[in-house]
């Protein structure tokens, strides 16, 4: 890793909801972030959730979100690297981002190794056993029947409704207060932890920013969101941050 260069995490920016003017200044603000760190930024690893709802048909993608997706290919065509981890409201993303900015797409928990440091990297949801509603949602909606199903409806309908059923999200309802005693993703992380071991496990999906210690190695990041928070990870190739980021 190039000791001047970074690696950036953030997570759940929720484009889209819950209304356009709103989700029009995240947007914006989410912009102005990326152009700030573009000059010292090796990879770009969004988390998942960046969209409210994602849906691809063969010839349509969501309407909006021009001026996060016009940076994003900015930075690709720059040489930065750029990961999208699917989140449970952006699970349909398909060969889109892809074919246009050359972004990886990551559907799976995935692991990293930068500078002898190790990370364990996942959008967050339905990872531990007790996690049973996500677990059970997840496998639905990567049904390829429902999403076939999905794509046969005309997009405006099936943008309202997708919508409507967002709107049950955190976004609109606020997110769960951070419980040690009670943190599926401390659970889930301790029972990889007897196996192997990891300096970083870095998650999204809890829109809470949490940095937790869980052994004197191993930390794990929960890496807030882009609704209220405008928090994100930094790796400098030596120590992990979790930041917020301030308009300049």
């Amino acid at each position: 890793m190039n000791p001047a260069q970074k690696i950036y995490f953030l997570s759940d920016a929720h484009l889209g909801a819950p209304d356009h003017e709103s989700s029009f200044e995240r947007e914006r603000f989410l912009t102005n972030f990326l152009e700030h760190i573009r000059g010292d930024a090796s990879d770009i690893y969004l988390m998942g959730d960046i969209f409210d709802f994602w849906f691809e048909y063969k010839r349509v993608v969501p309407r909006g979100f021009i001026r996060f997706l016009g940076k994003l290919a900015e930075l690709a065509d720059s040489g930065i690297r750029l990961h999208y981890f699917t989140g449970n409201h952006d699970i349909w993303i398909e060969d889109y981002l892809p074919s246009q900015m050359n972004i990886r797409i990551h559907r799976k928990p995935a692991t990293l190794t930068v500078s002898g440091k190790r990370f364990y990297l996942a959008h967050g949801d339905g990872l531990d056993e007790s996690d049973r509603w996500f677990r059970f949602l997840k496998k639905v909606f990567t049904h390829p029947l429902l999403q076939w199903a999905f794509a046969r409806l005309h997009p405006n309908f099936a943008f309202w409704l997708a919508h409507g059923w967002s709107g049950q999200s955190r976004i609109r309802h606020g997110d769960d207060p951070f419980k040690e005693e009670r943190e599926p993703l401390i659970q889930y992380a301790r029972k990889l932890l007897a196996n192997r071991e990891f300096d970083y496990f870095i998650f999204g999906h809890r829109h809470t920013p949490v940095d937790y210690s869980l052994n004197d190695r191993t930390r794990l990041i929960l890496l807030g969101d882009w609704v209220t928070h405008f928090s994100y990870a930094v790796f400098d190739g030596q120590e992990l941050k979790l930041e917020t980021f301030v308009n300049p």
